[in-house]
């Protein structure tokens, strides 16, 4: 699993856009001078970002972009979509395994592993919101302690209920 600028890039806008919250639509100009990203870069994935419903752009004197919804409502999982196409891939999914060759499909172990994976990422991703990672960037512990909990719970379900430090 390997996520691209776009995602990293997507991820610092969303968080800009999240700090910025107001009336006023945030300009594309205002993000890139603030993080230093390329004008044209930014456009590409602010388009993906409200393709997927997650901001919403105006166009004109006084356009710029908003969150969508509330960034208590934007997951990870949401915005790693929208950017990547998916947060795992699993090779194996018949979707994928048309466009690759894979002679051990019927003897492969494999596959339960990933399939783990996919959903155990997606089970998290799903619990972290934008909320929470616009502000774990500063001094606040709340959003950084909800994440190792998040963490945890999701370690322990799928030992059946017990750590595994127990």
């Amino acid at each position: 699993m390997r996520f691209t600028t776009r995602t990293e890039y997507g991820l610092v806008c969303l968080v800009y856009l999240a700090r910025h919250v107001s009336s006023d639509m945030i300009k594309i100009k205002d993000i890139v001078k603030a993080e230093r990203f390329s004008m044209t870069y930014v456009e590409k994935i602010l388009q993906k970002l409200r393709a997927a419903n997650i901001v919403i752009s105006h166009q004109g004197k006084g356009g710029g972009y908003l969150l969508a919804k509330p960034s208590s409502e934007i997951t990870l999982k949401e915005i790693i979509e929208a950017l990547e196409g998916g947060t795992f891939d699993v090779f194996c999914e018949p979707s994928v395994r048309e466009h690759i060759v894979c002679t051990h499909l019927c003897l492969c172990g494999i596959t339960p592993v990933w399939a783990k994976t996919k959903r155990l990422l997606d089970e998290y991703y799903s619990s972290v919101t934008l909320e929470m990672v616009a502000q774990g960037g500063g001094n606040e512990k709340e959003p950084q302690k909800a994440l190792a909990e998040n963490a945890m719970i999701l370690e322990r379900k799928q030992n059946g209920g017990e750590s595994i430090n127990s």
